[in-house]
């Protein structure tokens, strides 16, 4: 077989068009090989950019790149003709020192340039020390960056280092401005009758919050009653909106923050505390004020009637999805509670005929020892407390996505766009492998995508199944185009239950008090807060992610050279991702260690194929490993067939 047929196997496609010549501008993606690409700004094929051009910029600046040909892997590489921005100022990583020159080595490998630090600009930083520097010469052809040390986080084994890496590696904002903190100071500690006055009083009804053992602030309450053979059913939301006012200081810090983060043992807040804890937090047994979505639902689930208003309530107990779930099983749950398990009942009913896509994900949680060392990492079960409030918070959303969109008020949807044509066109070709039908046609509909779920739940195989049909849908966003949302199958969503920690449900109440008083909610650019919004959610999942898997290989060094059994969770070109079954922790087997044959990439049946052997790998097959390696710079972790 020819390298170039076999390249192609590799990918997974045949010969790429040739690129189109000339100059191109856009983003610089760093690789931590070295290499990098300039993504353009408008949506052309990546251009690849060699470890010699990468030498003169950092990732996530902006360039203009020509390009210059195509490479044996048929990708357009491109040589730089322009630096238009330098993004990166701070940089934060660990301090070496080689033959008395001392560098610092970025957290962030797609920064693949050491910086150098002068004797004279180290401060009391000693090598070995995670140090943040500012950048006083930018890479060039000839040099490398220099930098100067700003702040001394500690040492690499420091408790919670990673957090504070993260932190400045994903450039999160860590501190209030001080007119916010300001503003949060001149709040009142409690509602006063001012600010409950000309509100629903809705203080009698039994409302209750439900949410995990740890949570500390609380956004949603819910109660219900039966009507007939309907319900009728409260969700009250606290409402943000009364203390933080467009364009106010608390706003921009919100803003800017986009959504809270959430680590292992730790919470960077959208809203400072006195607001998510205290004042907008629903806690038990005091006056709150809220945004309540009242609806009135058919016995078969669908919402008849609904009405948004402000109100002032309080939740009558802070109740847990364990015990919750725990007296609805015995059977033995109060009248209020059996009520809301009835609601859920109909209203998850309702999602079924809909249509809508129900994946069943596993979620994981760490436990710590007094140390802040993970002691075990254990399935996160979820049961029917869990889905009666997402139920309930589907409900409300969709309710305000519909009241929104009725009246023309901008706004910032929740969208989930249809599958790409040639994601659905690869994922029939890999069902048709398996003698099973994805349903209509070139543009599949939730219903077809959740009814051939429901026709794969028992095979043996579902769990490679309900993978492969997942990763042939798009990323959720947020945009003022209302597009709906194919995963749930609504024709209008938006964000409306959780203001304290998600700046997209701030502005949903805003629109909607706008709609209310009867006037729009103007002064906004849509577009750009909705660029801006998907940006600081990704973020927040980036550095989530990046500091799980520092503890979780922190945690794995202690196990090197041990036996597991797991199942195969990515193919790639290169080898396969393995995620343990005990210790839900994942790792790559590299092509390498396959055996002495030359495995073929499919990418369509998400598979290595030994050309000689005809030995298979294929995702969600179990296998057998050795932990050989951890690497706790790189968060990579190696294994080998066992």
């Amino acid at each position: 077989m020819s390298k170039k047929r076999r390249a192609e196997k590799r990918t997974g496609r045949g010969p790429a068009a040739p690129p189109a010549l000339g100059k191109f501008t856009g983003r610089v993606e760093g690789h931590p090989d070295g290499h990098g690409f300039l993504v353009p700004d408008g949506g052309e094929t990546r251009v690849f950019l060699s470890a010699a051009e990468m030498r003169q910029v950092l990732h996530r600046d902006r360039a203009v790149v020509r390009v210059t040909g195509i490479d044996h892997r048929e990708r357009p590489t491109g040589e730089i003709v322009e630096v238009l921005e330098r993004v990166n100022r701070r940089i934060v990583g660990r301090l070496h020192s080689e033959h008395g020159v001392l560098f610092l080595v970025p957290e962030d490998r797609r920064i693949a340039l050491d910086i150098l630090i002068p004797p004279a600009d180290t401060g009391r930083a000693k090598p070995g020390q995670v140090v943040t520097v500012d950048l006083v010469a930018q890479p060039s052809k000839h040099a490398q960056p220099i930098g100067r040390v700003a702040e001394v986080l500690g040492n690499y084994a420091d408790p919670g280092m990673e957090i504070e890496i993260a932190l400045r590696k994903f450039d999160l904002p860590r501190e209030f401005s001080r007119r916010g903190e300001a503003q949060a100071r001149s709040l009142p500690e409690a509602v006063r009758e001012e600010d409950a006055r000309g509100r629903r009083d809705l203080r009698e009804l039994n409302f209750v919050t439900i949410d995990g053992e740890t949570a500390r602030d609380f956004d949603d309450a819910v109660y219900a009653v039966r009507e007939g053979r309907g319900f009728r059913l409260w969700v009250a939301i606290a409402d943000v909106s009364h203390y933080v006012r467009d364009g106010d200081a608390l706003d921009a810090d919100a803003r800017e923050r986009g959504t809270s983060v959430y680590f292992p043992r730790r919470v960077l807040p959208m809203l400072p505390e006195k607001l998510s804890n205290g004042l907008c937090s629903l806690n038990p047994e005091v006056d709150r004020l809220a945004m309540v979505c009242e609806m009135a639902l058919t016995p078969a689930g669908a919402v008849a009637r609904y009405e948004f208003y402000p109100a002032v309530f309080r939740s009558h107990a802070r109740l847990t999805y364990t015990e919750v779930w725990a007296k609805l099983s015995s059977g033995k749950a109060p009248v209020h509670l059996a009520t809301l398990y009835e609601v859920f009942k109909t209203l998850h009913g309702a999602r079924g005929l809909r249509g809508a896509i129900d994946f069943d994900t596993l979620e994981t949680r760490m436990e710590f020892d007094a140390g802040g060392k993970i002691q075990r990492i254990v399935a996160e079960t979820r049961n029917d407390a869990h889905r009666l409030i997402e139920e309930c918070m589907l409900a409300a959303n969709v309710c305000a996505g519909n009241f929104l969109a009725a009246r023309e008020q901008p706004a910032l949807y929740r969208v989930h766009e249809v599958p790409a044509e040639e994601k659905v066109r690869a994922l029939r070709e890999f069902l048709a492998e398996l003698g099973l039908q994805l349903s209509g046609g070139g543009k599949p509909r939730p219903k077809d995508y959740a009814q051939l779920l429901e026709r794969i739940k028992k095979r043996t195989d579902f769990t490679l199944l309900q993978t492969i049909l997942l990763r042939s849908l798009k990323q959720a966003l947020y945009t003022p185009d209302n597009v709906g949302h194919f995963g749930l199958a609504f024709d209008a969503y938006v964000h409306f239950t959780s203001p304290i920690r998600r700046y997209p449900d701030l502005l949903t109440h805003r629109a909607i008090k706008a709609a209310l008083a009867g006037r729009r909610y103007e002064g906004v650019d849509w577009d750009e807060l909705g660029r801006h919004c998907s940006e600081t959610e990704r973020r927040a999942d980036d550095a989530s992610r990046d500091v799980e898997s520092w503890l979780k290989c922190h945690y794995m060094q202690d196990h090197v050279g041990g036996v597991f059994v797991g199942a195969i969770t990515g193919v790639t070109p290169f080898g396969l991702f393995v995620t343990l079954d005990e210790y839900f922790v994942d790792g790559l087997v590299h092509i390498s260690e396959l055996g002495r044959d030359y495995f073929e990439f499919d990418a369509a049946r998400h598979m290595l194929l030994g050309e000689r052997t005809k030995k298979r790998y294929r995702l969600a097959d179990r296998m057998k490993v050795k932990l050989v390696r951890v690497d706790l710079d790189s968060r990579k972790i190696d294994f080998v067939p066992a």
